[in-house]
């Protein structure tokens, strides 16, 4: 059985990837530092409290988990003995392992509060360690019950009822038997979780802890402090100067890094080679699709779908640099402001009802539950010295989820609370309606819901402007959603196809390879009207989530099903909104291709990435014409 993935998302990630439309008036940005965490009002901070009442009721559950560590023992050897015992000791993994859920994500939510809390830093290592050492001591099932005749293991399930909810499981087990190692060897691969996730973990140091961007002069030439979500406002400025030196300061304290994080990124592909080796597949590929029962042949045709329609892309980034009037269209440039309005900005309640209003079409019990959540204590919302930076949602199968934001009133994070709380509210479903072994969700299928409410929102604000320039920003924003979300995500696939290839062929990562690659892939996406900066093709060295192998190309597939998807519900589609409601629902009671295939949407035809490209061209087209008129 996989460990159970601490339920995240990073919307932002997408924000600071994409640094999509962030319009701002550049004065906002005072010369004031981040606040701490004791200057926000309680209402804007989650209620960590939900989940344990204090540090030391924390520590009193992780002893008492703790003295539990050879729970599993009396089973081992015997999970063949009788139904009952296989039931019995199916029962207590999901307890012990749903117990260690709330440990860890308990203490990340409170590392992530203030990333330099020592106390936070030890607690979250030690229930990383604990729970390695628990699943080490469980790791000898799914061999034994590999070892076991699959004529006996039916009948188990057709004499004890107790055991239907793990069919759709065991039967996952026996459809990938020759990667499931034995007892000995899934035990050593489970104590060396710590081991393995360590590329990660140094990144994550790098990123959040060390990282220190300094100082950067304001359109006014006050001094300003440079954080990650600053740089994004400032992306979006009409101040190119601004734009200019942010960019130069940001790559340049990367570049100081850089040899570290390229190493820390060769180690971590080196590590998803050696356990595709491990587990007896050909390629990290094929190791990372098969355990969902993906066809690689999904990945591949996506990435020939997206590179035989460059040219939308390619029109955008003339026409970009054409309304800009500039002679050179640079990487700083992608998200300036088209329109010379003053941006608007929202509070954190105007944006609320914003998002309430969009998501009207999903009906009255939808939000009703989305805005008890919005007033819960669900959400942390504003940056703060120290705090993780991006956006995410996480849950457990006990908790109310829970949401990280770094709010800055931009119609950018207006988007971002739409999407993380679609995730929040898949999570609040899924836990009500499947049990424990199912309440997680596929990556292939996780970012639907929250994609869905942003789609929905778009099309709402859309059609309720009559101002021109409004319609401008909007269709802007549009055309940088997709390029972010379903473009930009290809481009980083192919990024990490490119570097996964180079270590199964047997050859070697180095700074300079990672540098070329990403420029390579960059510039054929983008064309020749863009201008990569000289430290800009560092950028494949700051992304997170390529700790997580063949993660992001699922924000393409998930990009193109939720436009499908919102699209129905929109036309009142009979049937739409009750299949979506069901898709909301389901976990991983079975396979991703299926889910999305009851909610109306086949993944393994090439129709929903045609939408998404059909409809990237529109959108060009359309603000072509509008910036046309007089």
């Amino acid at each position: 059985m996989k460990q159970k993935q601490i339920r995240r998302s990073s919307a932002l990630f997408r924000t600071t990837l994409l640094l999509a439309i962030v319009m701002l008036v550049a004065a906002s940005l005072s010369a004031q530092a981040v606040k701490q965490r004791s200057e926000i009002d309680a209402k804007y901070k989650w209620k960590v409290s939900d989940m344990f009442a204090s540090d030391s009721a924390w520590q009193k559950q992780f002893n008492s988990i703790k003295a539990n560590i050879g729970s599993f023992d009396p089973y081992k050897g015997h999970l063949a003995d009788s139904a009952a015992t296989l039931r019995r000791f199916l029962k207590l993994r999901d307890s012990l392992y749903s117990i260690l859920d709330n440990l860890d994500v308990y203490a990340s939510l409170k590392l992530d509060e203030d990333r330099r809390v020592s106390v936070y830093q030890e607690m979250s290592d030690n229930i990383s360690s604990l729970g390695s050492r628990i699943r080490a001591g469980s790791s000898f099932a799914e061999p034994e019950i590999l070892a076991m005749n699959n004529d006996r293991l039916e009948g188990f399930l057709k004499s004890d009822t107790g055991l239907a909810i793990y069919r759709f499981y065991l039967q996952g087990l026996i459809r990938s038997k020759q990667h499931i190692l034995s007892d000995k060897e899934e035990a050593i691969l489970a104590n060396a979780g710590p081991v393995l996730g360590a590329p990660s973990n140094i990144f994550g140091m790098i990123d959040n802890a060390d990282v220190n961007f300094g100082f950067i002069k304001d359109e006014n030439g006050q001094e300003i402090q440079l954080s990650k979500e600053r740089y994004s406002k400032i992306l979006g400025s009409p101040d190119r100067r601004m734009r200019r030196d942010a960019a130069l300061v940001f790559d340049s304290t990367y570049f100081r890094y850089a040899n570290s994080l390229a190493a820390t990124m060769a180690a971590s592909v080196k590590k998803d080679y050696f356990l595709a080796q491990t587990r007896n597949y050909k390629t990290c590929l094929e190791s990372r699709l098969d355990g969902d029962s993906i066809p690689t042949s999904v990945f591949y045709n996506l990435v020939d779908a997206v590179n035989a329609n460059l040219a939308p892309l390619h029109k955008w980034a003339s026409l970009r640099k054409r309304i800009l009037g500039i002679d050179t269209l640079y990487a700083y440039d992608q998200y300036a402001p088209l329109t010379t309005d003053t941006p608007k900005e929202y509070t954190f309640e105007e944006a609320k009802a914003i998002v309430l209003k969009g998501l009207a079409p999903l009906g009255k019990t939808y939000l009703t539950d989305f805005e008890n959540g919005l007033n819960s204590g669900w959400i942390d919302v504003y940056e703060t010295q120290g705090k993780r930076s991006g956006a995410y949602c996480t849950a457990t199968y006990t908790s109310h989820p829970y949401v990280l934001l770094n709010y800055n009133g931009t119609l950018q994070w207006v988007f971002t609370l739409a999407h993380e709380m679609g995730h929040a509210m898949h999570n609040y479903y899924t836990f009500r309606n499947e049990p424990y072994l199912y309440g997680d969700h596929y990556l292939f299928t996780a970012e639907v819901a929250s994609t869905c409410n942003e789609a929905l929102l778009m099309k709402y604000m859309i059609e309720h402007t009559t101002d021109k320039q409004e319609k401008t920003m909007l269709l802007t924003r549009y055309i940088e959603q997709i390029i972010g979300t379903f473009y930009t995500q290809m481009m980083f696939s192919e990024f990490e196809l490119a570097i996964h290839k180079r270590v199964e062929g047997s050859e070697a990562l180095s700074l300079d390879f990672f540098r070329k690659t990403f420029r390579d892939i960059y510039q054929k996406y983008w064309g020749p009207e863009m201008v990569i900066p000289d430290l800009r093709d560092l950028r494949g060295l700051e992304i997170p989530h390529f700790y997580r192998e063949y993660y992001v190309y699922q924000y393409a597939t998930c990009y193109a099903a939720a436009q499908m998807i919102s699209q129905r519900i929109l036309d009142n589609e009979k049937g739409a909104l009750d299949t979506y409601m069901k898709f909301l629902r389901t976990g991983t009671s079975k396979y991703p291709v299926t889910i999305l295939k009851d909610a109306g949407v086949d993944m393994t035809t090439p129709e929903p990435y045609q939408r998404t490209i059909k409809l990237f061209g529109d959108l060009v087209d359309q603000l072509e014409k509008l910036m046309n008129e007089k």
